[in-house]
């Protein structure tokens, strides 16, 4: 059994895949055209009910109308239901202040993720399954090194969301892997010409900064980086079901209204717990990207010198997001009509 078989069938008993249907994105390359047909082969043994999507972001012209055509095709052979649909990256980054606006990249992996969901519900999937491979780990995580990250960001990409939708399979093979896989099943993929262009940095970490540190320090990087992220991804699950339960007790509201914040005991938490806290309530608010590590800082001081404290009695954030101090409690809301 070659190692791209043995990755997805334990990944299919791991993750919960056996005995439901699933969602397979496909792109058109190499990596998802491989988990694909590898998910294919073992579909009967493990009552596995599977359709295709392909997600055409039109940012290359006719090369995108290419890669759908090649979906289609690989979906045909295998007799499976492909779904298809457009996605306008261009339309998702308007309407953004220029500091919030988010790129190409992250404009399209939103697009991709609430589309996959919602076909996803169309046809009853349980699961989406898509093709983040050993070598994605090892980038993602050197990127967020050399940009600087939390703990948290060293666990890199998970093996299945939080949710339980996404599942990505192949995590812990590698490209070498899917590369010796798709050349002897004799699959045709499509090459996409922007993973040479290096003006995107994952492009040069990949084709420059890993393999000179591979040759340089460590010929396994990539798997010491993936495993680091393994690591660090089951303390960090187990570190959200604490904040989880820490942020039932003390936050009251939601996130499209606003929060009331219990006043008891700010000042005897630890440091790391309050802090995730806070940035807890900024993403559910929206706001996680606006707040630097200054404001986290500046609302958790305020937290713990407790409703009664004197001095003022309200700080702003960006996004417009207040918190206020009242006699027996604290709010955090926002401002209608700003957005930073």
């Amino acid at each position: 059994m070659n190692p791209i078989q043995t990755c997805v069938r334990d990944a299919i008993a791991r993750l919960g895949m056996a005995q439901s249907h699933g969602l397979v994105a496909v792109s058109g390359g190499v990596d998802s055209s491989v988990l694909l047909h590898a998910l294919s082969q073992v579909a009967d043994e493990f009552e596995l009910v599977l359709d295709v999507v392909h997600l055409n972001h039109g940012l290359r012209g006719e090369a995108s109308e290419g890669d759908q055509k090649c979906v289609e095709g690989q979906a045909a052979v295998l007799g499976l239901p492909c779904h298809t649909r457009r996605v306008d990256v261009g339309a998702a980054r308007e309407g953004h202040a220029s500091r919030t606006r988010p790129t190409v990249q992250e404009a399209a992996r939103h697009l991709r993720r609430d589309a996959l969901v919602k076909i996803a519900k169309e046809v009853g999937a349980k699961w989406i399954a898509t093709a983040h491979h050993l070598d994605d780990q090892a980038e993602t995580v050197l990127m967020r090194l050399m940009r600087g990250t939390s703990g948290d960001g060293l666990a890199g990409i998970p093996e299945i969301s939080r949710d339980g939708m996404v599942v990505r399979p192949l995590l812990r093979a590698t490209r070498e892997d899917i590369e010796t896989y798709a050349r002897a099943a004799a699959i045709i993929w499509r090459e996409d010409a922007s993973n040479q262009d290096d003006r995107y940095a994952r492009n040069r970490v990949r084709r420059e900064i890993l393999p000179l540190l591979k040759d340089a320090f460590n010929p396994q990087l990539a798997r010491t980086l993936a495993n680091l992220a393994q690591s660090q991804r089951r303390d960090a699950d187990w570190i959200a079901s604490v904040v989880d339960e820490e942020f039932g007790r003390r936050f009251r509201g939601d996130e499209e209204n606003g929060y009331e914040i219990v006043k008891e005991g700010w000042s005897e938490l630890h440091e790391a717990l309050s802090t995730r806290l806070i940035v807890r309530a900024f993403e559910g608010m929206g706001a996680g990207r606006e707040q630097s590590r200054i404001h986290i800082a500046r609302v958790v001081a305020f937290l713990s010198e407790g409703p009664g404290a004197p001095g003022s009695r309200e700080i702003e954030l960006p996004g417009g997001l207040r918190v206020k101090r009242l006699r027996e409690k604290f709010l955090l809301y926002r401002i209608e009509g700003e957005t930073g």
